[in-house]
């Protein structure tokens, strides 16, 4: 279920308003790290977010789930504080930490006071430079991880997010889940930690951005201290993987009175040269609001579910299009039939020009309001950086989508959308559905 939520967080970059407020420098520190910056000193308060490219793919097969793990106690302790006096120091400046770990990347963000700053960024530095790992640490993290495992093992989406993974990517990373399993996870040592920090924590793959109360200088300076304790690099980073499944259906038996339905072909690499007209047919086919052709055909005119979607998911190392729905077991089939009659329909007649312009509004109008505040904005920076975009990406984005045009998306229609490579993942007790695997 993660990774069906990051899917959607992924295609937020795409979305990204033009704003003329936002004044993106591109700051080289003395030690030749990179960062962008957009100062604003109104309020004294700074939001810093960094990046780690690799992430929990980077887990040794064996191994799976210590890049999570670790991951999770970087805030349980570092330097001479254990967990609770880390806690206690952290709340006493009044800075926010928050680290996570998906399939290509940790993310590290901070939001720390002006007056504050040295002392809760030296916090920040112990945490990612001398964490402890401290045994009883480890244990509780490591129950509520297990506990997390124990829940998704029941989990309609979560059983077929990781059923097509699997299908789709098996012994590669994207094709395990990255919590890892109950007994990869009750297997890991303190070593196996110190080794995925190590792995994962490395300077020659750090992105990173800063939002509000500094100046270029100080970032520099910041960020050099920060970051120095880090070694130079981390594990190679695994091989790209092309998404070679093929069309079908996969059963997945569960006793719930709902199917979950999943599905999904090949995609896009993000700097295709026609990512945006796919990203804008996407946006047609599926995408938020009740005006894409899906929420059309199978919720407004057929009341076969409450909700559906298609996006594109373009990852580090591979990339789908990818949608899922859930309905009542007894219309299962016949979802699962709309979804490929709206599938062939755009490969074969695209979009009609109506539906192109009512997409570019909504893309490149309201939607973008909701990127607001100096953490929203940290964050979209560092994805651009990882996403290989320059900062005028910012002014040029809204030309992309408006650029686009209804003859593009019939081309890419023609190319891209695969209805006999689509594969459905079902997950419950569906009526009028057999296996093809």
């Amino acid at each position: 279920m993660i990774r069906l939520v990051l899917a959607f967080t992924l295609t937020l970059l795409a979305t990204l308003p033009a704003r003329a407020a936002i004044d993106i420098q591109e700051v080289e520190t003395p030690d030749g790290l990179t960062a962008w910056l957009v100062e604003e000193h109104s309020i004294p308060f700074l939001a810093l977010e960094l990046r780690f490219q690799g992430g929990t793919s980077l887990d040794a097969p064996e191994k799976r789930g210590a890049t999570n793990l670790m991951t999770a106690l970087l805030e349980e302790g570092a330097g001479e504080m254990d967990s609770q006096a880390f806690t206690v120091a952290t709340e006493s400046l009044a800075a926010e930490f928050r680290f996570r770990s998906n399939d290509d990347s940790i993310s590290i963000s901070a939001k720390v006071l002006t007056e504050n700053r040295d002392e809760a960024l030296e916090l920040l530095r112990q945490a990612l430079v001398v964490p402890r790992f401290d045994a009883d640490a480890i244990e509780r993290v490591r129950g509520q991880v297990l506990a997390g495992i124990e829940s998704d093992a029941t989990d309609p989406d979560a059983i077929a997010s990781r059923r097509f993974h699997e299908l789709a990517f098996g012994d590669h990373p994207y094709g395990s889940v990255s919590d890892g399993t109950a007994k990869s996870v009750a297997a890991l040592t303190k070593e196996d930690l110190v080794n995925a920090h190590g792995a994962a924590l490395a300077r020659d793959r750090v992105y990173a951005s800063a939002v509000g109360d500094i100046t270029a200088e100080e970032l520099a300076g910041l960020l050099d201290t920060l970051l120095s304790g880090l070694p130079e690099t981390g594990a190679a980073i695994p091989d790209r993987i092309d998404y070679t499944l093929e069309g079908g259906l996969t059963l997945v038996d569960f006793d719930t009175p709902q199917s979950v339905i999943l599905f999904g072909q090949r995609g896009l690499k993000r700097h295709d040269p026609d990512f945006f007209p796919a990203y804008v047919m996407a946006q047609i086919l599926g995408g938020g609001g009740f005006s894409s052709r899906l929420m059309e055909e199978v919720r407004e005119k057929r009341g076969l579910t409450y909700g559906i979607g298609a996006y594109l998911y373009p990852m580090d190392l591979s990339e789908m299009f990818m949608g899922m729905t859930s309905t009542v077991n007894a219309r299962a089939a016949e979802t699962v039939a709309v979804i490929q009659d709206e599938w062939k329909r755009l490969e074969e007649e695209g979009v009609s020009a109506e539906e192109l312009e009512r997409a570019q509004t909504y893309l490149t109008g309201a939607y973008p309001l909701r990127f607001d505040g100096n953490g929203r904005i940290a964050n979209i920076l560092v994805g651009m950086q990882m996403d290989g975009l320059t900062p005028d990406y910012v002014r040029t984005r809204n030309d992309r989508i408006n650029a686009v045009t209804v003859e593009d998306i019939k081309r890419v229609a023609a190319e891209l959308v695969d209805p006999e490579g689509l594969h459905f993942v079902v997950v419950g007790k569906p009526e009028g559905l057999e296996a093809t695997n």
